[in-house]
């Protein structure tokens, strides 16, 4: 699923939480999420190695959900190693450090759209053609603490996903 257009929307940003579902300029959105990973590892004084750029680089080349095979099967034929460690490692540099999403209903990844912030994504899936985008959830995260806080827990970190249809699937009558 190839989401670059010729123009784009100078207007919109990678945190677009619809962008992924859109027409735009894929570069332009990639080119600043990488920057912002270069910019986050400096200010936390992290390695971000090339193998474990180039998996963020694999992440974002398309809106959709990544396995680690995935991944591994192309820094493989990059020559970057063929072995799993090569990019589970990087990939649980990438999600640690809050580059990256792992998505657990697909068993795959995808890269943040507000690395280094703090936030509660919420990981909308389409289950047709697994394009994925990444929103705000702020509200939920506030009423699972505050369910948890009741039962005396503390939540150290939520991540919301959504299975559904994106609107060009819908459009399609996918589904």
């Amino acid at each position: 699923m190839n989401h670059a257009s010729a123009g784009g929307d100078p207007g919109k940003s990678a945190t677009d939480a619809g962008l992924a579902f859109r027409r735009h300029d894929h570069s332009h959105c990639c080119g600043g999420l990488i920057a912002r990973a270069d910019a986050l590892a400096a200010e936390r004084g992290l390695k971000l190695t090339p193998v474990r750029r180039r998996a963020l680089e694999i992440l974002l080349e398309e809106h959709r959900a990544v396995g680690a095979y995935e991944v591994l099967e192309r820094l493989a034929g990059e020559g970057f190693g063929n072995k799993p460690p090569v990019a589970y490692r990087a990939l649980d540099f990438l999600v640690e450090n809050g580059m990256a999403h792992r998505i657990a209903r697909l068993n795959a990844f995808m890269a943040c759209m507000h690395p280094g912030d703090d936030h509660t994504p919420m990981v909308m899936i389409c289950r047709a053609c697994r394009s994925v985008a990444e929103a705000p959830a702020e509200p939920v995260a506030a009423a699972v603490e505050g369910s948890a806080a009741a039962a005396g827990f503390a939540v150290e970190g939520t991540v919301v996903e959504a299975l559904g249809l994106c609107s060009a699937c819908l459009a399609r009558g996918e589904g």
